[in-house]
C-alpha cells in the first residue's frame, strides 16, 4: 500500500497502487501554470482546453492528484456556494433567479461531464437533507431559514419543507423535529473524481507534473526544486494549502474538518436509517455534522475541526481516541444502533475560509493571476463552478459565468479583505468556537434552564455576527 492510500477511506479504495507521474526537471514556458492537481486547478484546466485546445497548460502538484482536499472530502456536490444568500439578497429578482439557476445547476454539470468523459465517481443525485435532530431550538432555526429562501424567490422545488414522518420516508433519526430537504446536492466517491479529472486532462494534451512542490511564484513564473514554469497566466488553486504560498496566506485562513467511516453496514441497517438514493444530511447546529451512506454501505460522517495558531497546516491526520470519540458520540446521537459499530477509516483534511466567509474569483490581469478560492468547506460543486468561471475570465469571455457577485473582476490579488495578525485570529476562532461549543452543550441538555438555553444561543449569535 502506498502512503498517498493511508489519505482517507476515499484513497484507500481506489483500485490499484497510486504512482506518482514524473517530476518537473527542465525550464519550461507555457500559456496558463495551475498550481495543485486539486478539483480546481484540473477543472479550470479542463474547461480551458475545451474552449481553447491550443494552450499549452502545465500543472504543478506537490504530492499528486488528489492528497489534498480533493481526495479528503465528505463526498458532497452541492448545487450551492457558501453565503450565496447573502451575496444575492440586493440583486433584481431576475438577475437573482438566473444566479440561483447557475448554483442549482452545478451537480448536473458535473454529471454531464462525467458521462462524456467516463468518469465513474459513483455519482449519485438524491439531494440534501438538512435536519432538526437534537434539540428543538433547531426546528426554530430551520423554520427561519427557510423563510428567508422562500424571501429570496425560492419555491419548494428547490427547497421543501418535512414533517417528522415525511422525513422518516428518506432518513430515520433518533429524535427528529423536521427537516429541509433541496433536491440541488449530490454525493460522490471524491477521490475517483479528482483522479479521474486528472486522467483526463492529461488525455486532453495538459502538461500533469506531481511531487513538484512549488518552492516561489511571482508575475510570470512558477518555480519548483527541479524547474520553472514561465507563463502568461498563474492560476494558484491551492484552497488551504495557501498557508505555504504567501501572500495568499493573509487571505485564506486554513482550517481542519475531520471525518470517520463506519464498516459496511448490513442491508437490514439501512434499511432502518434510510438514505437508499444516496441522500447527503446534516445535522443543524453551528458546528457543522454532515454525512452519507456510501456506495459499499458505510456511514461517513464528518464533525467539527480545528485551527492552528499561525494558520499552520496540520500535516498528521491520525485521529486521536478523542477525536474518534467525539464523532462516534455525535453520529450515535442521532443512530442509536451504531452506536457500537466498527470504525475503519478516520482522516481529515485542511480547508479554507475567506475573510468575511466569502468564496470569491477575480483575475488580476497587471500580475496575470486568476484565483478562485475561499470554498469554506463546499470545494467540490464550488470548485466547478470556479473552473468554469476562471476559463472565460483567463479567455476575456464575458459570460452569465462572469456576471456575477462573487467574480471580484479585474483586480489586483492584494485588494482581497486580509484576516487579522496573531493572536488575533487564534483568540477569535477559539472565542467562537468555545460559544458554539457551549451552546450546543447546554442545548442537547434536556434539562437545560430555560434561561441557560436562551443566553447559549444569544452569546453564539453574538459570536457568529462578530466572524462576519
Amino acid at each position: 500500500m502506498s502512503q498517498w492510500q493511508n489519505i482517507s477511506l476515499w484513497m484507500d479504495q481506489l483500485s490499484g497502487s497510486l504512482h506518482p507521474r514524473a517530476a518537473l526537471q527542465a525550464d519550461i514556458h507555457a500559456d496558463v501554470a495551475i498550481i495543485g492537481a486539486g478539483y480546481t486547478g484540473l477543472w479550470t484546466a479542463y474547461y480551458l482546453k475545451r474552449q481553447a485546445p491550443q494552450l499549452r497548460i502545465v500543472i504543478l502538484e506537490g504530492e499528486i492528484a488528489g492528497f489534498g482536499a480533493s481526495g479528503r472530502n465528505g463526498g458532497w456536490l452541492m448545487g450551492n456556494l457558501l453565503g450565496q444568500d447573502h451575496l444575492l439578497a440586493g440583486q433584481p429578482s431576475a438577475a437573482r433567479q438566473r444566479a440561483y439557476r447557475l448554483l442549482h445547476g452545478i451537480p448536473d454539470e458535473v454529471a454531464s461531464v462525467l458521462q462524456r468523459e467516463q468518469i465513474s465517481c459513483d455519482y449519485r443525485k438524491g439531494g440534501v437533507l438538512y435536519c432538526a435532530a437534537r434539540y428543538p431550538e433547531q426546528l426554530t432555526r430551520l423554520r427561519q431559514q427557510l423563510a428567508q429562501l422562500r424571501a429570496l424567490g425560492l419555491d419548494e422545488t428547490d427547497y421543501r419543507w418535512l414533517t417528522p414522518f415525511d422525513l422518516g420516508k428518506q432518513l430515520q433519526l433518533a429524535n427528529a423535529y423536521g427537516a429541509i430537504y433541496s433536491p440541488h446536492c449530490a454525493t460522490i466517491q471524491p477521490a475517483k473524481l479528482v483522479r479521474g479529472l486528472a486522467d483526463c486532462v492529461t488525455a486532453m494534451g495538459v502538461e500533469v507534473y506531481e511531487q513538484s512542490r512549488v518552492i516561489d511564484w511571482q508575475t510570470g513564473r512558477v518555480r519548483t526544486a527541479g524547474g520553472s514554469v514561465r507563463a502568461d497566466w498563474i492560476v494558484p488553486a491551492v484552497e488551504g494549502y495557501a498557508a505555504e504560498l504567501p501572500p495568499l496566506d493573509t487571505y485564506q485562513l486554513p482550517v481542519q474538518s475531520l471525518l470517520v467511516a463506519t464498516e459496511p453496514l448490513p442491508k437490514e441497517v439501512w434499511a432502518d436509517i434510510g438514505l437508499e438514493r444516496g441522500q447527503a444530511f446534516s445535522e443543524n447546529s453551528r458546528h457543522v455534522t454532515y454525512g452519507q451512506r456510501s456506495a459499499d454501505d458505510r456511514l461517513v460522517f464528518g464533525a467539527r475541526g480545528g485551527y492552528r495558531f499561525g494558520g499552520r497546516l496540520r500535516h498528521d491526520f491520525t485521529l486521536s481516541e478523542a477525536e474518534r470519540d467525539l464523532r462516534r458520540l455525535l453520529f450515535s446521537a442521532l443512530f442509536p444502533p451504531l452506536k457500537q459499530v466498527r470504525i475503519t477509516h478516520a482522516w481529515g483534511g485542511n480547508l479554507a475560509m475567506a475573510r468575511r466567509f466569502r468564496p470569491h474569483m477575480l483575475i488580476d490581469r497587471r500580475n496575470g493571476i486568476a484565483l478562485s478560492a475561499g470554498y469554506g468547506g463546499e470545494g467540490v460543486g464550488a470548485s466547478n463552478l470556479g473552473g468554469r468561471t476562471l476559463a472565460d475570465l483567463i479567455l476575456d469571455r464575458h459570460s452569465e459565468l462572469t456576471a456575477q457577485p462573487w467574480v471580484l473582476g479585474d483586480q489586483p490579488l492584494e485588494t482581497l479583505p486580509r484576516w487579522e495578525p496573531e493572536p488575533l485570529r487564534w483568540l477569535g476562532y477559539n472565542v467562537v468556537a468555545q460559544s458554539f461549543s457551549h451552546e450546543d452543550h447546554v442545548l442537547a441538555n434536556p434539562h437545560s434552564a430555560p434561561w441557560r438555553r436562551t443566553m447559549a444561543s444569544v452569546l453564539a449569535d453574538a459570536m457568529q455576527r462578530l466572524m462576519r
